[in-house]
């Protein structure tokens, strides 16, 4: 049934069934609007804590955020040129990129972003993806504290693996970056830097060829955005110099113009 719907219906259903999933908004007002819907069902996808959901929802689900996807246009990898080596610099939405991995920036709970239409990239992340996600991120934290105790946050630079569902890439590396919250040290520098190798790391250790990175740490959590880009650089021509032929390509992703003059700067 849901393969012959259209994605104006495949909305209209998820958003009575997400708002029928839900406590506190059972008797939300629908919009009559595409945008509207589009905003409630993000909204009401975003504060979802994991649960299992029913899975005739989770094909509608499926096929209406692939379809959303390929409405905005997936970006193949060897679609975009390379700066040097096996470095690409890309503007873009990093859940349209058909990469073996992307590289999340995530707070230490792992579950995502629960604030409803914002638009940190864990948030975008884990809307295109599905709920999936958020429940599979739910698993492996339950799983770490059974190993570590019922206070466990996952730490600064270790990485989590897991599926992408119904985004382009095939795996999502999520990494919880150095937090700024007074001067820059030392110390939050070679943190930064060891979520790049960490990530590259895992990428190996999976055989996943090609990662695109986001700007890691330098939203809420405050690095300044330019020694952070030099960082990142340089954390991975130095990875990248010891481990030859193990990456195809090796993505920076950036979403605004700023951040992209920054990192075309450091490979002029």
């Amino acid at each position: 049934m849901h393969n012959n719907q259209s994605q104006e219906q495949r909305l209209s259903y998820l958003v009575e069934a997400f708002k029928a999933d839900s406590l506190d908004y059972r008797d939300l007002h629908t919009p009559a609007d595409t945008d509207g819907k589009r905003r409630i069902l993000r909204s009401l996808m975003n504060i979802r804590m994991p649960r299992k959901l029913d899975d005739s929802i989770l094909l509608v689900q499926d096929a209406y955020l692939q379809e959303r996807i390929r409405e905005t246009g997936i970006v193949a990898v060897e679609s975009i040129p390379v700066k040097e080596g096996v470095i690409s610099v890309w503007q873009g939405d990093i859940t349209r990129l058909a990469a073996d991995a992307i590289v999340n920036a995530a707070n230490s709970q792992m579950l995502g972003c629960f604030v409803p239409m914002h638009t940190c990239i864990d948030n975008c992340i884990h809307t295109f993806a599905g709920v999936q996600l958020r429940a599979e991120c739910s698993r492996q934290m339950k799983k770490l504290r059974a190993k570590y105790g019922p206070d466990y946050e996952q730490p600064t630079a270790v990485p989590m693996l897991t599926e992408a569902y119904n985004l382009p890439a095939k795996k999502v590396i999520h990494i919880v970056g150095p937090i700024v919250s007074g001067e820059l040290s030392p110390a939050l520098e070679q943190e930064l830097a060891a979520c790049y190798t960490n990530c590259l790391n895992l990428c190996a250790e999976n055989g996943l060829r090609t990662v695109a990175f986001c700007c890691i740490s330098t939203g809420v959590f405050r690095f300044p955005a330019e020694r952070a880009a030099q960082i990142a650089v340089k954390t991975a021509r130095q990875w990248l110099s010891e481990h030859e032929h193990v990456m195809d390509r090796v993505i920076f992703n950036v979403f605004s113009d700023k951040d992209r003059e920054i990192y075309e700067h450091l490979f002029q």
